[in-house]
């Protein structure tokens, strides 16, 4: 963690609505004047999309896991580095994974493949990380090294939908994205499993915020869901770790419908949840911009 260079990172798994929370950074940052450096989390990943697809293939036949989820699928290590630089002097080195051909032609590669590393913008007054890992923690063993990428973050949210909507989310995601077949999406989400289990999991109880969507329609067959739910279809649940960081009146005012179910957790109607992750985080961004204008000085 860094006062100076302080550190947001935002995790879940595929289709979980990550990016949805980074829209809603990305407009708080905007209005609070903030210059972000914005890291991808799969420009971490260790393998292009073809040499991955046979590493899966191969460990399957071998009854080995492996996935995008696993560690050993990861550069965590240079995560990890990233994460402690920039903490330290706000420079680090990263690239992007073209998803898709739109991001392709963005990025100036092919789909499927990375960029070149690069070095971040200078003069940031974040980092802002979405993707699978900003909350992992692993003791080094004989087999592992140590990683400790969550100690690194200053302001750490979690994003997990019941796990139906998700898989539905990711079905429509990944077939809209790159064509590719239902079958093979569900394939995968079965195949993650697993690795979602023991690497993303535990996350959820080393972040600051949990956001979970959870449907008010049918989802108990995800794999037939022709439409994925809409916001006014579901209600979002905010889970605090520290309620006492928050004004929780001044919340309740400021986002109707909004109600405490617990100390610690606030339900809002779906279509209210990127306001609410707004008013949340802003007043923890403010203090975080200035304790670093602090440090400055």
């Amino acid at each position: 963690m860094s006062r100076q260079h302080p550190i947001i990172a935002v995790t879940g798994s595929s289709g979980a609505g990550t990016t949805t929370v980074r829209r809603a950074f990305a407009d708080l940052f905007r209005r609070l004047r903030i210059q972000a450096a914005w890291i991808q989390g799969d420009g971490f990943l260790r393998h292009e999309r073809a040499v991955m697809r046979d590493k899966i293939d191969a460990a399957t036949v071998q009854g080995k896991r492996f996935s995008h989820f696993h560690p050993n699928a990861n550069l965590l290590d240079k995560l990890e580095a990233l994460f402690r630089e920039y903490a330290q002097s706000g420079t680090g080195m990263t690239r992007n994974y073209a998803h898709d051909d739109a991001e392709a032609a963005r990025f100036g590669t092919q789909s499927g493949q990375f960029t070149p590393w690069q070095a971040l913008p200078a003069n940031t007054d974040v980092l802002f990380y979405e993707g699978h890992h900003g909350g992992f923690s692993q003791p080094g063993s004989k087999t592992a090294k140590r990683i400790q990428i969550a100690e690194q973050v200053d302001l750490l949210l979690g994003v997990t939908p019941s796990v139906n909507l998700e898989w539905i989310q990711k079905i429509h995601h990944d077939c809209g994205r790159s064509g590719c077949g239902e079958q093979l999406v569900i394939d995968t989400i079965l195949h993650r499993m697993p690795d979602y289990v023991d690497h993303i999991v535990p996350q959820f109880a080393r972040t600051h915020i949990n956001v979970q969507r959870v449907p008010l329609v049918d989802t108990s067959h995800p794999f037939i869901a022709r439409d994925v739910p809409r916001a006014d279809e579901s209600i979002v649940v905010i889970h605090l770790r520290d309620p006492r960081r928050f004004d929780f009146p001044e919340l309740l005012k400021k986002i109707d419908g909004a109600q405490m179910t617990r100390r610690n957790t606030m339900l809002v109607p779906g279509g209210k949840m990127t306001l609410a992750i707004e008013m949340i985080c802003t007043p923890l961004i403010g203090a975080m911009i200035a304790a670093r204008d602090t440090v400055s000085d």
